[in-house]
């Protein structure tokens, strides 16, 4: 959890930001502070040339063309810096080929560029921030004012040693990386599935309070009169493998939720949860979930279940930003009638979502617009702050209307030329219940045969893409896996055998494993169930600031691998300001890549062989150990680092342009050139991200995890990105005809751009 000094500050900083843009459109006249003198006075001193260039200028103007002729004079012989930097975009091809040196004068060259351009700031609620970073120095050194933080210029002193050279970039050895991978134990520990036991049996010891007193009542789950305590205990032991137990007896309240952790939460703690409640913020944490986190921990487990904390519990920017909260993916909010602002004509903008032309996603009308708990850093937390997304069950169930709702919602899904690839997800997939869990699957069937029968009237060429892929998007079997029935295997097993039998060739369970801590003995069998049913399992972590720290996600990855799943994103959460104490920068997501992630990489010949997985489930435990075994492998890296762009898609191709004057980058994103995209993408040109904290900060709240800041000593100097090549396990098959290259449902009107 993250400490309640570093929220309070970061509070008053993002208020003092906004204050200072509201009194003024510009920040000239402010002072800057002792602390940014002192490291303006270090960033001169390490390079007094820039001194030289401040006292030989009258203005701002001379001031940037004198750095500017000093970057390129140091790079007038460098082909590769010289075609990246007139490219404006493209790294494909020379990306592995820069220096580190190399990187750092094309961000120099990129804040040149774009100085004096103002950019819209929804951190700020829409605000525009100026790229001004050679102004914010010159007139710290000229008058003292620009109001340039400590942060600002912690930044630029570590842009100066790499151009410089003064730094050089290190990477860290396979031994130095494996060693912070073992850091972090993992749930299947037997220490810690002692201690959660235990939590269990503190769990199940208040639960029996509560019933006896009347405080928690549900019909189903009762006791017999002159029941002793001890078969009262047995009784709910039995329920706890009831997934439908832990939904009832939800934790929903902050009293509550400190009753069961054994009153362990600190006042301020509770002062966020309590104020949570009173904005109309869910809380909503089932009693399996909630045993996973640490009351009292063996020495190496204190602070690994920290992770899972930051699911559980609240922070003060969300609560501030609660009712003001917008959708990060622009996509997601659609007008009725309107194109998207992928250009997509959708048949309901709450039930069906769209931003590739092959993939559509699914919420339906059923439980599955709730979860198994709400994630603190959840993409829709938009959903849930205008009640479309609740956890009240009964209100949920699906209405009569709704079998015929869906086969209008698959209609739209049969008529369009592109759409090979259905996501149902919600909310969560698996929360629906299996008899609707069963109806759609029965209409998606239905709907899929009728797809390929149309195309037998169509010409090789004008082909209609028929249905190839079925995924369900669920956090249950982290959640709740005791959700994962035999009725539910049967039900996925039966749909999987039918819709094979109509060219439906892959069927994925996509999860959110987000800490090696939530891999337990219970998730580890609920994983090996749905394997059996023919259902391959895949994993998009949520990059988070716990989950950051060096060696935390590939010890996921490890472990995800023997357990039989693989790694397919990991995500830099939105970075809206709602979401700031969970925010990671995007050069800590490109450096563990560079720097962790690597050590699991594959052959090149053995990437090509990957998509044999996919034709035997069952096998794939076999298949990853013997991967691992052969190249001396720790784990698979089958996943790509990437961030969900508003409007855009996922992408990791990105260099920073800019830098706003409390030390928050500003990112230029390129779309993923290696995957089709609607043809909208030509027109929005490129995606401008500024960052909700500064790297700065980010450490700041590393120190205050206890990590050694040594250890990240390189993330400043990581400004370019590339999106990771999509591996071939998760293409799509070949079709045998030739879908046609029109698109249908598609409108690329000004307004859905805008």
């Amino acid at each position: 959890m993250i400490p309640e000094n570093f929220r309070n500050d970061m509070k008053e900083r993002i208020t003092h930001v906004r204050d200072s843009f509201e009194e003024s459109d510009s920040l000239d006249r402010i002072s800057i502070s002792i602390k940014a003198h002192r490291l303006l006075k270090q960033l001169l001193e390490e390079n007094p040339l820039i001194e030289r260039f401040l006292e030989e200028t009258d203005n701002v103007e001379d001031f940037r063309n004198r750095i500017r002729k000093w970057v390129l004079s140091s790079v007038e012989n460098n082909r590769i810096v010289h075609q990246i930097y007139k490219d404006k975009a493209n790294l494909s091809g020379v990306y592995h080929k820069l220096g580190w040196q190399d990187i750092a004068a094309i961000r120099l060259l990129d804040y040149l560029d774009h100085a004096g351009n103002s950019y819209v700031d929804l951190n700020l609620h829409g605000l525009k921030v100026k790229n001004t970073p050679f102004k914010f120095i010159y007139l710290a050194y000229k008058d003292g004012t620009g109001g340039a933080s400590p942060a600002f210029f912690k930044d630029m002193i570590e842009l100066f040693h790499q151009f410089m050279g003064t730094k050089i970039r290190v990477m860290p050895s396979k031994k130095r990386v494996m060693d912070w991978m073992e850091r972090y134990p993992s749930g299947m520990h037997p220490a810690i599935v002692r201690m959660r036991l235990k939590n269990r049996e503190r769990i199940i010891n208040i639960i029996i309070d509560r019933v006896d007193k009347g405080l928690s009542f549900h019909p189903k789950y009762i006791f017999e009169n002159g029941m002793s305590y001890q078969a009262k205990f047995e009784k709910v032991l039995d329920w706890w493998n009831d997934w439908q137990f832990h939904l009832s007896f939800a934790i929903r309240s902050s009293n509550l939720l400190n009753e069961m952790l054994d009153n362990s939460l600190d006042s301020s703690t509770m002062s966020i949860l309590r104020d949570a409640e009173l904005k109309g913020i869910p809380i909503f944490v089932n009693p399996y979930y909630l045993s996973l986190l640490n009351v009292k921990a063996p020495d190496f487990a204190v602070g690994a279940d920290m992770a899972i904390r930051s699911y559980v519990f609240y922070t003060r920017q969300l609560i501030n930003e609660f009712g003001k909260i917008v959708a990060w993916e622009k996509e997601d909010t659609v007008r009725p009638d309107q194109p998207n602002a992928a250009g997509w004509l959708l048949p309901d903008y709450h039930n069906v979502h769209r931003r590739y032309p092959e993939v559509a996603i699914l919420i339906p009308d059923t439980i599955g617009r709730a979860c198994g708990g709400l994630c603190a850093s959840c993409q829709r937390m938009y959903d849930f702050q205008s009640g479309h997304l609740n956890f009240e069950m009964d209100e949920l169930r699906p209405k009569e209307t709704w079998p015929i709702k869906l086969k209008r919602l698959l209609k739209y899904f049969e008529t369009d030329s592109q759409i090979r690839d259905i996501l149902i997800t919600g909310g969560d997939a698996l929360m629906s219940r299996d008899m609707s869990l069963k109806l759609i699957f029965d209409a998606i069937y239905e709907m899929a045969e009728q797809k390929k029968k149309a195309n037998k009237n169509r010409k090789n060429g004008e082909k209609y893409a028929e249905i190839l892929r079925i995924r369900l998007g669920t956090r249950l079997p982290v959640y709740l896996p005791q959700r994962i029935t035999p009725k539910l295997i049967k039900i996925l097993s039966d749909f999987r055998n039918k819709a094979s039998s109509i060219g439906i060739r892959q069927f994925f369970i996509q999860t959110h494993f987000e800490s090696p801590m939530e891999v337990t003995p219970e998730s580890k069998e609920a994983i090996r169930k749905l394997i059996s049913a023919g259902w391959h399992v895949t994993n998009q972590q949520v990059y988070t600031a716990s989950t950051s720290r060096r060696g935390h996600t590939i010890k996921l990855r490890k472990i995800l691998n023997d357990i039989g799943v693989l790694p397919y994103y990991t995500f830099t959460v939105k970075g809206y300001a709602e979401n700031y104490s969970n925010f990671v920068n995007n050069a800590r997501i490109v450096q563990e890549q560079q720097e962790e992630k690597v050590y699991g990489k594959l052959p090149d010949d053995i990437v090509k062989s990957l998509g044999e997985f996919l034709n035997d489930p069952a096998g794939i435990h076999k298949s990853l150990n013997e991967i691992r075994t052969s190249f001396d492998l720790p784990f698979i890296a089958t996943d790509r680092n990437v961030l969900n762009l508003p409007g855009v898609g996922k992408s990791m191709t990105f260099r920073v342009i800019g830098i706003t004057h409390d030390g928050r980058r500003i990112l230029k994103f390129d779309y993923d050139h290696t995957r089709n995209h609607s043809p909208i993408i030509e027109q929005m040109g490129k995606v401008i991200i500024i960052e909700s904290k500064s790297i700065s900060d980010y450490l700041q709240q590393l120190d205050e995890m206890g990590e050694n800041l040594n250890e990240y000593e390189n993330i400043y100097g990581y400004s370019l990105g590339e999106t990771e090549i999509r591996l071939p396990i998760y293409d799509y098959p070949f079709y045998d005809f030739e879908v046609t290259p029109h698109y249908t449902n598609l409108c690329l009107s000004q307004d859905s751009i805008n």
